[in-house]
């Protein structure tokens, strides 16, 4: 069975600053380790709300570290402080703003502020980038919501292939023929 790579990027100035705890990254990590049966190897960054960190960070995990998978958490809301989709936006080569929709949909179940959410995906240098809002409770809502094409997405990108566990994650691959 395949290791997967898997780069978590938590923007946020106060947990970078030791301010308080980061636990967002901490959800991402639990979350993917009850989904997968794949053995998980992680790459974890804490940075401030800063575009060149953001982008740079990004860029070392895709082409440097060779993540199959980088989850970042926080900054994708409307404040201006908040910039990692533009940071995700200027590093892929491709854009897959289905995620984006996905989550905002799910959320929206919840929260009327969904809406405010700028979440997105893409491809950068053969690794899968999705942003997450901030929060643990929207991390598990939105992993949930997407994570079911994320194995099929990483297969097409030529990353490692990933196995999800039945009972906790239905992931979906198309029938070979």
């Amino acid at each position: 069975m395949d290791k997967i790579k898997i780069g978590v990027v938590t923007t946020s100035d106060r947990a970078s600053a030791g301010i308080y705890e980061d636990i967002s990254g901490k959800a991402i990590m639990d979350t993917i380790n009850e989904y997968l049966l794949n053995e998980c190897e992680y790459e974890y960054i804490c940075i401030p709300d800063e575009q060149p960190l953001i982008e740079t960070a990004l860029i070392k995990l895709s082409r440097d570290k060779k993540c199959d998978l980088i989850v970042t958490t926080g900054g994708t809301g409307p404040s201006m402080r908040d910039v990692t989709t533009e940071a995700t936006e200027n590093v892929c080569q491709k854009l897959l703003p289905g995620f984006g929709e996905q989550m905002r949909a799910v959320s929206l179940k919840y929260v009327p502020t969904a809406i405010l959410s700028r979440q997105t995906a893409g491809i950068c240098n053969g690794s899968l980038i999705i942003n997450l809002p901030g929060k643990p409770k929207s991390i598990k809502e939105c992993l949930d919501a997407v994570f079911p094409a994320v194995p099929y997405c990483i297969d097409l990108i030529g990353g490692g292939y990933m196995q999800a566990d039945k009972n906790v994650v239905e992931i979906f691959r198309p029938k070979q023929k």
